[in-house]
Order: structure tokens, then C-alpha cells, then sequence
């Protein structure tokens, strides 16, 4: 299915679940792969300052929920941290919608591997975007991705700085590549390849289909897959153990990078 660069302006300006997957393969040294059903939400952040959603449970809780302190400096205001770092970062001109990508709290539980805010100008084009990453440490970096050729369908780069598994090194960097399509239904594909020295080393990505946000949906995704949170930590380890039994080198854990953000 091809995938366009349309923004999403033409999505419903509203708080937005996705129901998709998470694929993930491994090129080397042994070729390893796996895919797994997930949902998440797409969240314009600003707008939910003035209209808030009730089947988010902000901070509360419900079947999903958005809890503020799970991001940035783990504050109260999540989208206030984001509009900081922005102008720290001398991001002057996203003055549109942001949108979080995130995965939702379920049943109050959350591990978020990786969120995207999507930092848009007011004519919908992308003025930044923040990768937030995590890693099972308890550890959180973002990379800031700004500067021409900023869009959707088009690739970006960064250089790798933070650990995330213990079998892959801090080193190479990241090609990422967004797309958001609202052709047939509104869709939305974060594919992320890591790169080392020798060439392609990791290919992922997670997708889906959205619709709105409404108490029904949420339910819905729930009942689908009750325990998502807990299985994503399950599966990393049972991937984990997977990858040793193939002989897959392990590397320690070297130090967090002294600064959150690396552009």
C-alpha cells in the first residue's frame, strides 16, 4: 500500500487512535523479525488545551489514558515542556497544531518505547519534529529534527547517541521517514532504520489506521488487546533471549548523554 506525504491538516482535528502493528527486523549478523498488532494515540495537544477530550482520561484513569508526566522532564504540563525545549532550541515558527504519537496508558500502566510530536506551522507543514525515546533503564533522549527538507515522505537523519538495546552499540545513527496519508481513511506510517559503520543494521517501523478518540473506540482497542503495556515489555525480553540464543554480541550499557535533546 503506497503511503503519501499529505499533511495532516485533512485528518479530523481532533484526539485520534490508531489501530496497526509494529514491525521490526534485524539484518545482521543473524536476520531476525517479528511483528506484533499495537494501537496508539495521535493527540493534537494544543487544541486539547482548549477542548479536552473526556475518553482520554488525562491524567486519570480508564481502559487507555494520557498521563502528562510520562514525557519530557516528567512534569504536569507535557505540552508546555515541548514548547519550552522549542525555544530553547530557536524554533520560532511552530505555530500550528503539535501532535503526539504515543501508545496510551492501559489500565494506568504505560512503557513508550518511542513518541513523536509532530510540531507542525499553521499552514500544517512541519516546522520540527521531537523523536522521545526510552529505553528500560528509565532512561529518556529526544532528537530534534529540524531544517530544510523537514517533511512528510522525506527522509531525515540523526546520529545515534543513547542506548537502547544491549544488542546494538551507540553508534551509526538513524534514517527516519514519516508518512500521513488520509486517502481511503486517515493513516499514519514512523519508520525508523539504524546504521552503522558496516551498512544497514535495523529496520522499524509502527502503523496504523485512526479514527477518533470516543470512549467506544478506546473500548474497543482495550478489549483487543487487553494487557499492551505489559506485553511490550514481554516481548522485548522474550526478543531478548531470542537474539542470545542466536549468538547475537551483547554490549554493555554505556553512560546517558549529559544533555536530553541532540539535534
Amino acid at each position: 500500500m503506497s503511503e503519501t506525504a499529505a499533511g495532516t491538516q485533512a485528518w479530523p482535528q481532533q484526539a485520534l487512535i490508531g489501530r496497526g502493528g509494529v514491525r521490526h527486523r534485524r539484518l545482521r549478523p543473524s536476520d531476525h523479525a517479528f511483528a506484533y498488532g499495537s494501537y496508539f494515540l495521535m493527540l493534537p495537544m494544543r487544541r486539547l488545551r482548549q477542548d479536552p477530550c473526556t475518553a482520554l482520561h488525562r491524567n486519570g484513569f480508564g481502559w487507555l489514558s494520557f498521563h502528562d508526566a510520562d514525557h519530557g522532564d516528567g512534569g504536569p504540563d507535557a505540552l508546555a515542556w515541548l514548547e519550552a525545549l522549542l525555544a530553547r532550541e530557536a524554533v520560532e515558527d511552530a505555530d500550528g497544531e503539535i501532535w503526539l504519537h504515543c501508545f496510551p496508558r492501559v489500565l494506568g500502566y504505560a512503557f513508550k518505547p518511542v513518541s513523536f510530536w509532530y510540531c507542525q506551522r499553521r499552514d500544517g507543514s512541519l516546522a520540527a519534529i521531537v523523536v522521545e525515546v526510552n529505553n528500560t533503564f528509565g532512561e529518556r533522549h529526544c532528537y530534534l529534527l529540524q531544517g530544510e527538507g523537514l517533511a512528510y515522505g522525506r527522509e531525515l537523519q540523526a546520529r545515534k547517541v543513547f542506548h537502547v538495546s544491549p544488542f546494538c552499540r551507540v553508534a551509526g545513527g538513524y534514517r527516519f521517514r514519516f508518512m500521513h496519508s488520509s486517502r481511503g481513511g486517515a493513516r499514519t506510517v514512523a519508520r525508523i532504520d539504524h546504521e552503522d559503520e558496516a551498512g544497514p543494521l535495523l529496520q522499524t517501523s509502527v502503523s496504523g489506521q485512526l479514527q477518533p478518540l470516543t470512549e467506544a473506540s478506546a473500548r474497543a482497542a482495550f478489549f483487543a488487546m487487553p494487557a499492551m503495556s505489559l506485553m511490550l515489555i514481554w516481548r522485548i525480553h522474550w526478543q531478548a533471549l531470542r537474539l542470545a540464543l542466536k549468538r547475537v554480541p551483547f554490549f554493555g550499557k554505556p553512560a546517558a548523554p549529559e544533555t536530553l535533546v541532540t539535534r
